[in-house]
């Protein structure tokens, strides 16, 4: 290791003189290393199953590089992370934690061993070729926050989510459950069905394997990588993996008046990356993407003028409309929870596959929120009676650019593919295992358990005005 030297990355004239900022990988001071010499990341497989319409996780071998994203600006969260880090260090040998450049900065010294980072410049490139895992920490925003890290790419690493924020309709896991929830999600497709890993009875269990006689050690080398395990990491065997959702996103182009795609010009908002500098001429260009992606949606509104925005939506090369509102939004079913459900959207389950157009404030009461199918092409201009304002366009919260007369936005569904090397597209969602309902021998799984808590729990759907609602 010491070997390597150090690594210096420009961050804008931030930290340090010169703008420049060290990552160590030296044997004397191993704090912060840069995520760069770490190794590429191992790709899951997504099975499906006769009982569910959920996937199941099988890694190939362990995840090595594990993304951990606690909420920004919340120092409670932030000692949970630590927490869950020294946890993971302590039970799992040989994971290599990762965190934002920000993150590494403000915890690596309460840590007693290394962590990684990068560049925030070279984050959503480096994260796509490194992370095995992403687990946040906080509400829906962080999750939105690890999804945009991954918006120019077509496969995402599945994020296993505790709930910590202000809302947290799409956390999975309260965080006192982190043992169990990293386990199971950890050891999803170990192919040794037994209790415990490190019981000397797991020699049973190998196919193949020697049975060693009384006092001999037993040789874990038929584990594939799961053997550094200790007493807390349980397998589960092939038949409970964890669950995955794979969430829809939305293909975004915005292209201008000539036609070109523009997508290298929108620029991070002050949430998606909050220590992000401004382009230097020492960085290496960014690869320039054909498409953004959208978990939640993309919104064009009037935002700081006066008179409403005039769009023209186009849905298959088709003339739809001519909408005059304060804007128009295009969601997931993943974002009809969000912003689109407060212009008054429909609430989609996450497994129809479809898209929506939700106005925002229209002047016409008949124009009414549309689901289409999740491969519709939606095109929106900007009406030439708009007077030459230029709009801005955001997708996600997170990215945002202006865009004027003779522009236009180009979305449409992302494709779930299932290929040779196993399913592109989309976010997947580490979920809680499938339950079954009455004891009967198959079992009705109950995918939709966590997204109907939602709703009444957090949502508080359809609950009466004016008396309180006794639980069932």
């Amino acid at each position: 290791m010491a070997a390597l030297g150090r690594s210096c990355h420009h961050l804008g004239g931030r930290g340090v003189a010169g703008g420049l900022r060290c990552f160590s990988v030296s044997a004397a001071n191993r704090k912060i290393l840069d995520a760069a010499i770490l190794p590429d990341r191992t790709v899951p497989h997504y099975q499906q199953t006769k009982t569910s319409s959920l996937l199941s996780l099988q890694w190939p071998h362990p995840p090595r590089n594990i993304l951990l994203m606690p909420k920004l600006h919340a120092p409670r969260v932030t000692v949970k992370a630590i927490e869950f880090a020294k946890h993971i260090h302590s039970n799992y040998p040989g994971l290599n934690l990762v965190f934002e450049s920000r993150v590494a900065d403000e915890i690596h010294g309460t840590l007693p061993f290394p962590v990684y980072t990068t560049d925030p410049i070279q984050a959503p490139t480096l994260f796509a070729k490194k992370i095995d895992l992403v687990t946040t920490m906080g509400g829906d925003g962080t999750i939105l926050r690890a999804a945009s890290l991954f918006s120019m790419h077509n496969s995402v690493p599945p994020i296993l989510s505790f709930s910590m924020g202000t809302l947290g309709f799409l956390g999975e896991w309260r965080f006192g459950e982190y043992k169990r929830a990293w386990r199971e999600c950890y050891m999803s497709g170990c192919p040794v069905t037994v209790e415990d890993l490190v019981d000397p009875h797991t020699r049973a269990a190998v196919a193949g394997a020697p049975q060693p006689s009384s006092g001999d050690q037993f040789d874990f080398r038929a584990l594939s990588g799961w053997d550094s395990v200790r007493g807390n990491g349980q397998c589960m065997g092939l038949g409970r993996t964890s669950k995955i959702l794979l969430r829809n996103r939305l293909r975004v182009g915005i292209y201008d008046s000539q036609g070109r795609n523009i997508n290298e010009q929108l620029l991070p908002t002050s949430t998606a990356e909050p220590d992000l500098g401004p382009p230097v001429s020492s960085s290496p260009p960014l690869r320039k993407p054909p498409y953004l992606h959208a978990i939640n949606e993309v919104s064009i509104d009037r935002g700081s003028h006066p008179h409403l925005a005039i769009i023209d939506i186009y849905v298959n090369g088709h003339f739809l409309t001519e909408a005059v509102a304060d804007g128009i939004l295009i969601s997931t079913p993943t974002g009809s929870t969000a912003y689109s459900l407060s212009a008054g959207g429909s609430i989609v389950h996450p497994l129809v596959k479809s898209l929506l157009i939700t106005p925002i404030s229209p002047r016409s009461l008949s124009f009414r929120p549309l689901v289409l199918p999740l491969h519709t092409k939606v095109v929106l201009k900007l009406s030439r009676r708009n007077r030459g304002r230029e709009l801005p366009v955001s997708i996600d919260g997170k990215r945002r650019v202006g865009v004027t007369i003779g522009m236009e936005v180009r979305v449409e569904g992302e494709r779930l593919e299932k290929g040779p090397d196993g399913w592109r597209g989309g976010v997947p969602c580490v979920i809680r295992a499938s339950s079954t309902r009455g004891g009967e021998s198959e079992g009705i799984a109950e995918d939709d358990d966590s997204w109907v808590g939602g709703l009444n729990g957090l949502l508080k759907f359809n609950y009466p005005f004016g008396e309180s609602v006794e639980e069932p």
